[in-house]
């Protein structure tokens, strides 16, 4: 191979296609921006794991929390932390309360100035809401006065609401993990990072390859915008004394230079939708422009390989056409597609696939590359197969309106740019199927059920020892919304007073309310009993003896809540009470108190547990009892019930996948259009033609929906098939029951249609201007 030939041929190319007068631009700038979209989007995707990385590093450099049971002590540089966050119409609110013990006190990431009592510093996306009317709810249950903004450093994205207030007394006023004290924000010693199980890394690397693919097929698809005219001005070339290996060559060219400049627009496109990122969110998700830092290899392999690509699409493409000096061999009948290799690529990735059946989460993980090179080429064999597909069926395909015998016609001359401009759609289509069928089948493995009873109650409410049964009984059922509400007060009975070896549960309140918990078959105030059945029962009945002693709110060594421990002479006279499931689903064991019999010194060790049912027909009903508890509580704890849980691993999966599929079919979207308009042009004289022989201009517009609409049709079949078999094929591997999700099939399909659809109504108006008798004038 001669590479100073290639070198000139393709330059020459180049020269053509950017020397080419007007012409030769709109054609070199039509691929172009297909290209650019393709190389925005896949630099997008080379950006995504510094993305993640830089936001991960920052949740780590904020960590605040080590859990461990254990209280450190007072010191100069120590600080008391505690959890306040919150949830506003569904949106996540990370929130601090921070008590300095010293002027060495650590600073979270991102703040310059601890706040003071009464204060707090918020995130830019916080004050925005807070200083709006759609935040007066949210504004009600954060009283301080704001006195700063949280830095970049501070933010895993521009979008979080988070927000640090300065508090007073905070390891006086809750137990457990909810307060800590701390001398540093990081990650702790003892912390590991979650890592994903075999089939949940399967899923990753099937959402990259489903989203990336589509990428590839339409940049291949872009730089053969164009190919019916370059085949003519290359049949002129042979004219003047080029053969046909340098004709190609040269068309090569003209397609390096529509990459070329394609790989700059694309730069372009990525440089602003970055900027641009901080106004994008996707189920609480968002960026940094600086997150979105590619890797400099990544991206040399981006630029290396588009161009390299469009060369080498080019010459594939061209390799079965004869370029003559007198025309191309291409507008005579081409021979017919041959079907047998066009069925090896995907029975080869079913081959691929087919070793790792059955292997679910107990043999390790899955080999990464049979994966990419199975799935890869089943899906890849939807571009190969499509074009036989669309030539067999219109073969067929004659009577029928003018409009439908113009479009057939025109598919049956050139089914294969048709077939080229669905490709992508339908390789995006089969892999969505497949993935949504994958979700369905292993969803189940990772949402167990909570067992709360939502019909009873819909939230439930701690708060702590300092506030009374009766007043947060009032301010409960005295918020708006709010149609039943129950407060249960809780507390536990230990054998010592310090470091107990056993304890029992004990619940207190009216006779109303400890039904919530136990079966009564009677009930006067001033009544005990024992729960019989309970989940954690303990040893009730020893511990619970006539003329014993026992403690109630007994004292741990290192815990960081002040308790309020108050020895107590077991009475007689108590009776017996069968357990019953609390909205929640746990079955109480221990003991029952009513408040009469409750001795008054054990009141202040008691926390009030509220369950609290909802008027769906009130608007924020759910925002307005959380107001209720911060009033009560500004370390409440607020939990909504839902009968199911999902693991957060895979919703975060499913998070990417909506976000970055919502990029594909942007980039589907815009590239099918500049297709459709590219074809248009081609025929730009053809359709004037037929307007100026009296043809309705209605007749040639539905024959390009026709020409459309049946390629997408079969297509879209092609690709349900496709998807069919990868997700049995994936199920199958998982150890999962296939089971085909055809409602989840349908929206994918139809999702599909709607975008084509789109498309083809946005080239209308072009369409309907270049319908003009006088397209035919030539100057």
């Amino acid at each position: 191979m001669n590479v100073r030939q290639w070198a000139a041929d393709l330059a020459m190319g180049v020269r053509f296609a950017v020397g080419g007068g007007r012409e030769g631009w709109v054609r070199a700038l039509l691929t172009a921006v297909g290209v650019g979209l393709g190389v925005a989007l896949l630099l997008l995707a080379t950006a995504l794991p510094n993305a993640l990385a830089d936001r991960s590093q920052r949740s780590s450099a904020r960590e605040d929390f080590t859990y461990s049971g254990k209280i450190l002590p007072k010191a100069d540089n120590t600080l008391v932390i505690a959890d306040t966050s919150t949830t506003f119409r569904d949106k996540d609110v990370r929130g601090r309360l921070l008590e300095p013990e010293g002027a060495k006190a650590p600073l979270p990431p991102g703040v310059a100035k601890l706040p003071a009592l009464g204060e707090m510093v918020v995130s830019p996306a916080l004050d925005r809401l807070l200083k709006s009317g759609s935040g007066k709810l949210l504004r009600e249950r954060l009283p301080y006065r704001i006195t700063g903004t949280i830095a970049h450093a501070g933010l895993v994205g521009p979008a979080e609401l988070a927000y640090y207030a300065g508090g007073k007394d905070l390891l006086q006023q809750q137990a457990g993990g909810s307060v800590e004290r701390i001398d540093y924000f990081g990650p702790s010693p003892n912390s590991q990072p979650d890592k994903l199980d075999p089939i949940l890394l399967l899923l990753v690397l099937i959402v990259f390859i489903v989203l990336l693919l589509p990428v590839g097929v339409f940049i291949a698809a872009a730089v053969r915008f164009g190919g019916e005219r370059r085949d003519r001005r290359l049949a002129a070339l042979r004219l003047v004394g080029a053969d046909g290996r340098m004709a190609r060559r040269i068309a090569g060219g003209e397609a390096l230079a529509g990459a070329l400049l394609g790989l700059v627009l694309g730069t372009g496109f990525f440089l602003l939708g970055r900027e641009l990122a901080t106004r994008l969110e996707v189920r609480d998700i968002s960026v940094f422009p600086s997150d979105l830092n590619p890797s400099p290899a990544l991206v040399l392999l981006v630029a290396v390989a588009v161009p390299a690509a469009a060369v080498l699409v080019t010459l594939l493409a061209l390799r079965g056409v004869v370029i003559e000096p007198l025309g191309v061999v291409r507008k005579a009948r081409p021979p017919r597609r041959r079907l047998w290799w066009r069925l090896l690529l995907p029975l080869v990735g079913l081959g691929m696939l087919y070793p790792m059946i059955g292997q679910g989460n107990s043999n390790g993980n899955f080999n990464q590359w049979l994966v990419i090179g199975g799935t890869v080429l089943l899906l890849v064999g939807i571009t190969a197969l499509l074009p036989w597909v669309v030539e067999a069926t219109v073969a067929r395909l004659n009577s029928g309106s003018v409009s439908w015998q113009l479009a057939v016609r025109r598919l049956q001359l050139s089914s294969g740019t048709a077939a080229r401009m669905v490709n992508g759609i339908a390789v995006a289509v089969a892999g969505a199927v497949a993935l949504q069928m994958l979700f369905a089948g292993i969803e189940g493995d990772y949402t167990k059920r909570t067992g709360n009873d939502v019909d009873r109650a819909q939230m439930e409410i701690t708060v702590n020892s300092g506030v009374q049964l009766s007043e947060a009984e009032r301010q409960f059922k005295g918020t708006e919304g709010v149609r039943r509400a129950s407060v249960v007060s809780f507390t536990s009975l230990g054998d010592r007073a310090r470091n107990p070896q056993t304890e029992i549960e004990v619940a207190v309140g009216s006779c109303a309310e400890l039904r919530e918990v136990a079966r009564l078959t009677s009930c006067a105030d001033g009544d005990m009993f024992r729960i019989l059945g309970g989940d954690y029962a303990g040893d009730t009945k020893r511990l619970a003896k006539a003329g014993g002693t026992l403690y109630f709110d007994p004292h741990y060594d290192g815990s960081p809540s002040i308790s309020h421990t108050v020895p107590w002479k077991v009475p007689a006279g108590f009776r017996t009470a069968m357990s019953r499931e609390d909205p929640t689903g746990y079955a109480r064991g221990g003991l029952l108190i009513t408040s009469g019999a409750l001795p008054a010194n054990a009141t202040k060790g008691l926390n009030q547990k509220a369950f609290v049912s909802l008027d769906p027909a009130v608007t924020d009903a759910t925002d307005r009892v959380r107001n209720t508890a911060a009033r009560l509580d500004p370390l409440a704890d607020v939990y909504t019930l839902t009968t199911t849980r999902q693991s957060q691993q895979l919703r975060s999966i499913r998070t990417g996948l909506l976000v970055g599929a919502t990029c594909v079919l942007v980039l589907i979207g815009a590239s099918l259009l500049v297709s459709q308009l590219e074809q248009l042009r081609e025929r730009r004289k053809l359709l004037s033609a037929l307007v100026a022989f009296g043809t309705r201009r209605r007749t040639l517009s539905l024959s390009v929906l026709w020409q459309t609409a049946i390629p997408i049709g079969l297509g879209l079949a092609l690709a349900s098939a496709v998807g069919l078999t990868l997700g049995a094929v994936l199920l199958k591997m998982t150890a999962s029951t296939v089971v085909v999700d055809w409602t989840s099939v349908l929206m994918m399909t139809g999702i599909g249609a709607a975008v084509v659809l789109a498309v083809t109504l946005l080239s209308l108006p072009p369409l309907l201007r270049m319908m003009r008798p006088d397209g035919l004038r030539t100057e």
